[in-house]
């Protein structure tokens, strides 16, 4: 083996160590997935789907609790889509899957005009076809591929285009209060999954619904977001784990703390007034030692 291809081989090691240890951590966080669970892995096609699907079957080979994984897909009926990438993708995985086919794409071109955003609607309907579909496998939660970047990306476009402190949880109850639905790879950031797909070269798909449409506001900030990983390594990371870590007393939310009922009782507060005092800076991405999916099976 040449030099180049064990250094190759030692950095394609260490980032499949780092994206099992972050998806790990973040179903441990949140208790994504549980004992019994029928996981619905939804996949696209593309990058993140394809490796949120592979990294969680590493993880029930190693996780301490037992569940089963079924891979969903929603074929749209977008004009040229190669329909036997996926299931020849998954049968010589030996992965459970069900195609799940809805002409999502001829409703969205029929109401959406020419050159306006197709992303509200396609996700309306994607969403509402996934859910029954859920509930006809009998899935008990619901698995997205949305990364870090994509949840940063949602609370900024909330935050300039919609005043809102709003971004996508790693969990939550679907809309129709009927799924739970979890993002396992919360915690990764989109580089690391680019590379991974090349590594493994998944059978890529792209959207012709969507993917033209590169003057997006998410697509914009997202653009933000990989200018600040290159100028200012570590920015991204606080913001997100600034999501995590949220004072209540420090904002304006009336509805999330009493100000109209605020009092003095004579005792001390720790976060009284020190919000104005300058904040140390701490630059730094998720700990490289942290625990994954409460602990893995060797």
């Amino acid at each position: 083996m040449t030099v180049t291809a064990e250094k190759e081989r030692l950095e394609q090691n260490k980032l499949a160590k780092r994206l099992t240890r972050e998806v790990g951590r973040a179903i441990a966080d949140y208790n994504m997935i549980e004992a019994g669970d029928r996981v619905m892995v939804c996949v696209s096609g593309g990058k993140d789907s394809f490796g949120m699907l592979d990294i969680l079957l590493t993880l029930r080979e190693r996780a301490p609790v037992d569940f089963d994984i079924v891979a969903v897909n929603l074929d749209q009926k977008q004009p040229g889509f190669p329909a036997e990438v996926l299931p020849e993708y998954l049968r010589a995985r030996h992965i459970p899957f069900h195609i799940e086919t809805r002409d999502t794409y001829s409703i969205v071109k029929r109401l959406i005009p020419e050159g306006k955003t197709t992303c509200s609607l396609c996700s309306r309907l994607r969403r509402g076809n996934l859910y029954r579909v859920a509930k006809e496998l009998g899935a008990t939660k619901i698995a997205l591929g949305h990364h870090r970047d994509d949840i940063l990306a949602t609370f900024f476009l909330n935050l300039f285009y919609g005043a809102k402190l709003k971004a996508m949880p790693p969990k939550l109850i679907s809309d129709d209060g009927c799924n739970i639905v979890i993002r396992p790879l919360a915690y990764v950031p989109e580089t690391d999954l680019i590379a991974y797909s090349q590594w493994k070269k998944f059978p890529i798909i792209p959207c012709d619904l969507c993917g033209s449409q590169e003057n997006l506001k998410r697509q914009e900030v997202s653009r933000m977001l990989a200018d600040w990983d290159k100028k200012y390594p570590g920015r991204a990371w606080n913001i997100f784990k600034s999501l995590s870590n949220i004072a209540p007393s420090h904002l304006m939310d009336s509805n999330l703390f009493d100000f109209t009922g605020l009092k003095p009782d004579g005792s001390a507060k720790a976060d009284g007034d020190t919000a104005f005092d300058p904040p140390e800076l701490h630059l730094t991405a998720p700990s490289e030692h942290s625990v994954s999916f409460a602990s893995l099976k060797r």
